[in-house]
């Protein structure tokens, strides 16, 4: 967007103010794939007594057999010593354990160092944790990604930035934006107050990341507006993916035109017939910006499949892993084929979004928007009800 220049646009930091570090978990073995590995994983835990325990475990300065913690905000997560646990797994729940890769997680607080609770507060149906991505030099991929699900820092490979609720509240309620942002930005373009998740529709195409910032052009001209806002709500369904599910046309969709084996080890993509070698198994078309697609300067399918196939240390809960490759991956492979695809489709079309005349930071200071309250950069107080606290303990926020 080069009619405006780095100093005049404003950060994301100041249009989205909230912001979390990423939970943080100090140990591998609660996230998986497939949520049958996590329940065998803690019941072989549980199975286990004194040193085998904590050795299974991998207790860290945070987390030990007998830490005592509160329970995870709207989670059924135990709170007494793990040292003493004899209780069922908990339910798994889904997360981003990578980008464009939803595993599943225990959610128990007593096996996760920095948990973020209040993350956990506000996730539901309605909330997308946007997320800061690692520049690399010259990687075309996102500088920000959009997840209903919480995000977690991958186990190995680019670190990630802040996470930024598009909510405050549960049920979609206090837009986590400058306050007054909507009403000035819909002042300026004629269209009354704009909806929260066409401000964040347009962030996640118009957003340009810098070595130590983001920042955010936003547009006067009502046509601009409209074509970002339609550019992004694409890229935020993709992202997302809820809903239908996204396809190609007819004869570019993925298929698997060999089987692929019960425990892959080797993954290959040949460029000129577009296809994935899964050893002898066989996927195409694939394109090849969908192959070539990264994130942080890291290919987002040949890291998604490196998780699902790398060795885990013998004896150790990461080590329980399905023997075979379960079907569901195969699916999920195939959308996400798909989902990068279109998405790298889209990128001409963002690189030719333009902003002339746009509102600057000197003007949302002029309107009273920013500098924001300091308020805004904290958590909102979203209890009403109370939470279970170490040992039993209730405690109320």
């Amino acid at each position: 967007m080069p009619s405006v220049t780095l100093d005049d646009a404003p950060l994301l930091a100041d249009l989205m103010p909230w912001s979390v570090a990423p939970p943080r978990l100090g140990r591998a073995w609660p996230t998986a794939p497939d949520a049958a590995s996590l329940k065998a994983r803690w019941d072989t835990l549980l199975k286990a007594e004194g040193p085998d325990r904590e050795a299974l475990f991998a207790p860290t300065r945070s987390r030990t057999l007998t830490s005592a913690v509160a329970q995870l905000p709207g989670r059924s997560g135990g709170t007494g010593r793990l040292a003493r646990e004899t209780g069922p797994c908990p339910e798994p729940v889904r997360v981003l354990a990578a980008p464009f890769d939803e595993q599943w997680l225990i959610p128990d607080h007593r096996l996760i160092d920095a948990a973020r609770p209040e993350l956990w507060r506000v996730a539901d149906e309605r909330q997308v944790f946007v997320v800061e991505q690692t520049v690399a030099p010259e990687s075309s991929g996102p500088a920000l990604l959009a997840s209903p699900v919480l995000p977690l820092p991958p186990a190995h490979g680019p670190r990630i930035g802040r996470v930024r609720p598009l909510y405050r509240r549960p049920g979609g309620v206090e837009p986590n934006l400058a306050p007054g942002l909507r009403e000035y930005v819909g002042e300026r373009l004629g269209t009354g107050p704009v909806d929260p998740v066409d401000v964040l529709a347009w962030i996640l195409v118009a957003a340009r990341p810098g070595p130590h910032r983001v920042d955010v052009p936003l547009p006067t001209d009502p046509e601009a507006w409209s074509h970002g806002v339609e550019l992004g709500r694409r890229t935020l369904w993709l992202m997302r993916r809820d809903g239908d599910r996204p396809k190609l046309p007819g004869g570019r969709r993925p298929y698997v035109r060999a089987p692929l084996p019960s425990r892959p080890v080797e993954v290959v993509y040949d460029r000129d017939e577009e296809t994935l070698l899964v050893d002898a198994g066989r996927v195409s078309p694939v394109p090849a910006d969908a192959w070539d697609f990264q994130v942080g300067g890291v290919r987002v399918l040949e890291e998604w499949f490196a998780r699902r196939t790398e060795q885990a240390e013998p004896g150790t809960l990461a080590a329980i892993r399905p023997t075979t490759w379960p079907q569901t991956w195969t699916s999920e492979l195939l959308e996400l084929i798909t989902v990068l695809a279109l998405l790298a489709e889209l990128r001409p079309r963002q690189a030719g979004l333009t902003v002339d005349r746009p509102i600057t930071t000197a003007d949302l200071r002029e309107a009273g928007v920013l500098p924001v309250p300091e308020s805004t950069r904290g958590p909102a107080s979203v209890l009403d009800h109370h939470e279970e606290g170490p040992e039993g303990q209730f405690t109320l926020l």
